[in-house]
């Protein structure tokens, strides 16, 4: 029955997103597949003349952005029109190509449903709802609507459960995704706090959004997974209903279903605020406390695809309007990061103090770490030369392509240079175009996702990791967890100055910091780390000062004993 429901749920969600946006659909698609499969295919169906969108959708899939351009001008000099100048478009706003998306759209005549997709990608979500209301796309209409409802301040709805006896020493966190379905940061981290909390002798239960992990085509998924004594519970609905309020609603509901059976003395969510909506409705008919653990502003991870006219925008308005609202109404706010912790403070959305949890090691990263040539021999990789690169989401404002600028500038000087870069993510097929661009695609290994107990080797493997993130306002906020790994593995970071990672590094002490978004720079770094056939003594010692600072002041057992310590004063205040 289980997998009949998952079916069900998968094909009912593609039908949605295959009546929504067609376009997005083909690209979560190819996100979701082997890219040992995808890039290949990608390529077949680009040399195959299936007409600009197909090829111009291929070279987006395989990272070829000079070439997907390319298409696109073509089809615009074509004097294309009509519906495929509007598929046309679609694909430029999955490239953040706005400019080009505007250009076809005045060629593709009516396209209610692109003109309301580039309004919603601006932030205009009144003008969406508004665009597809006026052409009589009132289904499409209702479901923008029931989003911007929750936007301008709507929330679940409970009724107060009465007799309420919770479970002492038991907490139920409310997450967006996590192991062993999803191996981001996120879910890391999450893991890495429930299981040191566990640990301590609390009962750890964890719920995920309704939906997850089917709806991202996990289909044989069960409704729990037990990871080193943490329950991680799944919503999962025969049919998910069809507007995102009604969705929260549902969740809600059944969240609090669960509540009821694992009695928790308190709930701990998670950004962004639709959890927080969520959480807050249990807790309030439960009569308990609940933490808000405040982990990124997304409303600036949105803006940073966009240009600056997105910070004025309807949607980041609401959006920053309704993390205030959710913060304020915790009972305890967490972060972790100081600078993100300033940023809450100032905004005056706390009363009180905001408590600091910040990115930690715990598992393998505290035992002492193996050289990067054995750690390289174990993983099946060249155990010769110096490897320098990242375990990391392979996104835009990760500035990748930034390193792999700087390994083209020191790849002749160095021939003994390697880039190791570990991870996936939307923006990988662009990096390994940019690397056959640069001429270093021999000396550049992407991995993909690895499994997660060989994590800390490929930390160990790297003799130089770098964190090469652009300077925008997300990144300047936002802690990484990677660096920290790479520190309690005695590795030497360089890292983009910007204000979140200078609380992780000391510049010429725990690390190296250099101005973002230059290549020079951080190539410059580079060379001054390396001698002809490794690393400097310099680099050596910035990597045992930077284990020694973690080990002390950075573990998840220490984050999670000032947790349940919060946790206690909670119930106590309560």
């Amino acid at each position: 029955m289980t997998l009949l429901r998952n079916i069900g749920l998968i094909v009912a969600t593609a039908a949605q997103h295959l009546d929504d946006d067609p376009v997005l659909l083909l690209l979560q698609i190819s996100r979701r597949l082997p890219a040992r499969i995808v890039q290949p295919v990608a390529g077949i169906v680009r040399r195959a003349a299936l007409g600009p969108l197909a090829a111009a959708l291929s070279a987006h899939i395989q990272g070829d952005g000079a070439k997907r351009s390319a298409i696109l001008d073509e089809a615009l000099r074509g004097g294309i029109t009509g519906a495929a100048a509007a598929h046309l478009a679609d694909v430029c706003l999955a490239a953040n190509d706005h400019q080009r998306a505007d250009m076809l759209l005045e060629r593709a005549g009516a396209a209610p449903g692109t003109r309301a997709r580039r309004r919603w990608y601006d932030g205009d979500m009144t003008g969406a709802v508004a665009e597809l209301t006026s052409a009589g796309l009132h289904r499409k209409a209702r479901r923008l609507e029931s989003e911007l409802r929750v936007f301008r301040g709507w929330t679940p709805t409970l009724d107060p459960v009465q007799g309420y006896e919770p479970q002492a020493q038991t907490v139920l966190h409310v997450l967006t995704n996590s192991l062993p379905h999803t191996g981001s940061g996120y879910a890391q981290r999450s893991h890495s706090i429930l299981k040191a909390q566990h640990e301590l002798g609390w009962k750890l239960h964890a719920a995920t959004r309704l939906g997850y992990p089917v709806q991202v085509g996990k289909l044989f998924a069960e409704d729990t997974d037990v990871l080193d004594g943490v329950a991680y519970h799944r919503l999962i609905p025969t049919r998910m209903p069809p507007g995102f309020d009604q969705r929260l609603q549902a969740q809600a509901e059944a969240l609090l279903e669960l509540a009821l059976r694992v009695r928790p003395a308190v709930l701990h969510t998670t950004t962004h605020f639709v959890n927080g909506l969520v959480t807050r409705a249990v807790a309030d008919s439960l009569g308990i406390p609940w933490v808000y653990e405040v982990r990124g502003q997304l409303a600036d991870t949105w803006a940073s695809t966009r240009d600056d006219a997105a910070k004025s925008s309807e949607r980041y308005k609401l959006f920053t309007e309704c993390e205030a609202a959710v913060t304020r109404s915790a009972a305890l706010v967490v972060t972790l990061g100081e600078a993100m912790r300033q940023q809450i403070l100032d905004a005056g959305t706390v009363l009180g103090e905001v408590l600091l949890c910040p990115n930690a090691v715990g598992d393998e990263f505290l035992d002492e770490p193996i050289g990067s040539h054995a750690a390289r021999s174990r993983l099946g990789l060249p155990s010769g030369g110096v490897f320098v690169g990242t375990v990391s989401s392979l996104v835009e404002y990760e500035g990748l392509d930034v390193l792999l600028q700087a390994i083209s500038l020191l790849a002749e000087e160095r021939p003994k240079v390697r880039c190791l870069i570990v991870g996936d993510g939307v923006a990988r097929s662009a990096l390994e175009q940019l690397a056959r661009e640069l001429g270093i695609a021999a000396q550049v290994i992407f991995t993909g996702r690895v499994p997660r107990e060989q994590a800390h080797l490929y930390h160990q493997a790297l003799d130089i990791f770098v964190v090469p993130r652009r300077d925008l306002a997300v990144t300047r906020t936002v802690t990484p967890l990677k660096p920290v790994e790479a520190m309690a593995s005695a590795r030497p970071v360089v890292a983009s100055d910007l204000p979140a990672l200078k609380e992780i590094l000391e510049n010429s002490v725990t690390g190296i910091l250099v101005v973002p978004d230059d290549a020079e720079a951080l190539a410059d770094a580079l060379r001054g780390l390396m001698d002809e056939d490794g690393v400097r003594a310099t680099a050596v010692a910035l990597g045992t000062a930077g284990r020694q600072l973690v080990l002390t002041e950075r573990t998840w057992a220490g984050n999670a004993r000032a947790l349940v310590s919060a946790y206690n004063d909670l119930s106590l205040a309560g």
